[in-house]
């Protein structure tokens, strides 16, 4: 059973914990674009790159860190507009993920109405950072694809 953590009105998370449900870095495969993807963070790693040389080795890294760290490495080469389109990338592959996956949407519904935050303390564009003022853009988008998922539902069973 997937337990709820946080406060009464929080879900706190971590997108890098390969245990959680819920988290990019979970071994969940996901098929996006024609391709097998170990996890969401090799997809979204993989598509800063337009090289598919690039692409194809973050994608058979043996783990999402491994990914992140060779992804890292090539900086220079990443897409310009890379930052414009990174949410588009995680939100993709996360939903796919609860949409492949039914025990990852179970589990993300389950948060209910809490708000999500993504714990990390040295990450303050996807997660909250040190101070809980970073942009929390993963719980963002994991409560967006709540929301989606709610409505889905809603519109089956009318």
């Amino acid at each position: 059973m997937f337990a709820i953590q946080g406060t009464e009105d929080r879900f706190d998370l971590s997108h890098m914990d390969t245990n959680s449900l819920l988290s990019s870095w979970s071994k969940h495969s996901i098929n996006l674009d024609d391709c097998d993807w170990p996890s969401v963070e090799h997809y979204v790693q993989a598509m800063k790159y337009d090289n598919p040389i690039l692409k194809e080795k973050i994608r058979t890294t043996e783990h999402p860190r491994a990914a992140k760290k060779f992804a890292e490495a090539w900086w220079r080469k990443k897409k310009a507009n890379w930052k414009t389109e990174r949410e588009v990338f995680m939100k993709r592959g996360m939903y796919t993920k609860c949409k492949t996956y039914p025990e990852v949407a179970k589990a993300l519904l389950e948060t209910g109405e809490k708000a999500i935050l993504d714990t990390s303390n040295f990450d303050y564009y996807w997660g909250c950072g040190r101070d809980i003022r970073g942009e929390n853009r993963f719980g963002k988008i994991l409560m967006d694809i709540r929301t989606k998922l709610l409505e889905e539902d809603k519109a089956s069973s009318a």
